[in-house]
């Protein structure tokens, strides 16, 4: 569960319409049957009147549609101004220490930074930072830049100290790192909200929405089982894939080139195979897709074998269906699997008005899990 701040930390930010909160919590107006972001310049509805959700996700399955003032949804898709801000501190300098103090003195809580990075990265903020930096510093090793300069560079007062931490991180030692790699994170915004992508140097190996609740343990898996440190950070793999992100939500991609790795079990393999065949625009039922892949009647694996993909929109489980043609579920919300369906048949709709679609008629979907 994405713990939330204080009751009386997010009474305090909508009553004064603080926007540094905008991504961190959601109000639901029972009155009017509307969610918000803090900074909604709508009148402050009364306390009692108010629940707070981690999520819009949260939200519309309370029963809430999105306020056509504050536009709630369009927020997700990039991070708050504060947390942008420090992003781009961050990377202009790595080995900069972050202490609670420096985070005051940008007029940052420390604990709103910690859920942030903690909600949208999986790791609190200080191990975002030494992981940043550290993984600036396995970069300049692997270039063959010389330990001594590497070490003093990224802030580390000694060779035993950064040994211990790059050790921890990377699992070897900094003077054998030429051929180690590491798995690469970072953050892509899109028009369905953030987007966390994970990568080697060769293949994309994680796309997921950010407040999908199964994000925290897939990293964990993709740890597992490629047995490589996870860091923050950007490469080339990261960025063909936004460049083709891009391309693909303005209507200009059908066909995703950047390379995959997907590993798994001969069933999951078999799966994961049959839905990049299914072509963009089109879609296949669970019972179709389970004939397709050499398991007929065996949809309900199949099923659950879709809701473990760890490579959204590029590996298309959105394309899977019911039988009857209803949209069944999809692991980064229905609303979401509609909007994907609807661009790839050249139909733009806009978030709110899919949210909204949905509560106008909750008898039209079949909200599950699969």
């Amino acid at each position: 569960m994405t713990s939330l701040p204080t009751r009386s930390e997010m009474e305090r930010a909508y009553t004064q319409s603080d926007s540094s909160y905008d991504g961190v919590f959601f109000l639901g107006v029972r009155t009017t049957g509307v969610f918000c972001r803090p900074s909604c310049p709508a009148r402050k509805p009364l306390p009692r009147n108010v629940e707070y959700f981690a999520t819009p996700r949260e939200a519309v399955f309370a029963g809430y549609r999105p306020c056509k003032r504050c536009q709630p949804l369009s927020a997700i898709g990039e991070p708050p101004p504060w947390a942008g801000r420090l992003l781009s501190e961050i990377e202009r300098d790595p080995s900069r220490r972050f202490t609670d103090a420096t985070l005051r003195s940008m007029n940052i809580d420390p604990a709103r930074a910690r859920r942030f990075f903690n909600r949208n990265y999986g790791m609190t903020f200080q191990a975002y930072c030494r992981g940043r930096r550290l993984g600036k510093a396995f970069d300049r090793i692997r270039k063959g830049e010389s330990l001594d300069d590497v070490t003093f560079d990224h802030g580390y007062e000694s060779h035993s100290g950064f040994r211990e931490a790059f050790g921890r991180i990377f699992g070897t030692p900094p003077g054998r790192a030429d051929g180690t790699e590491c798995i690469t994170v970072g953050w892509i915004e899109s028009p369905l909200g953030p987007l966390v992508a994970g990568a080697t140097d060769k293949h994309i190996v994680l796309l997921e929405f950010t407040d999908r609740r199964m994000l925290e343990a897939q990293i964990g898996t993709l740890g597992k089982v490629f047995k490589r440190p996870i860091v923050p950070g950007n490469n080339d793999v990261l960025r063909q894939l936004k460049s083709e992100l891009k391309q693909y939500f303005a209507g200009k991609l059908k066909k995703f080139t950047v390379p995959l790795e997907f590993p798994g079990s001969e069933f999951q393999q078999r799966v994961w195979k049959g839905l990049l065949s299914i072509p963009y625009g089109g879609t296949l039922s669970y019972e179709a897709l389970a004939a397709k892949v050499g398991a007929p009647g065996a949809q309900r694996a199949v099923g659950h074998t879709n809701g473990l993909n760890r490579i959204a929109i590029v590996i298309p489980c959105h394309r899977v269906v019911n039988k009857d043609g209803k949209l069944g579920g999809y692991g980064g919300g229905l609303w979401r699997k509609r909007a994907l369906l609807d661009l790839e048949r050249g139909e733009r709709v806009y978030e709110a008005d899919l949210f909204a679609s949905v509560q106008a008629a909750p008898g039209s979907l079949q909200i599950r899990e699969t």
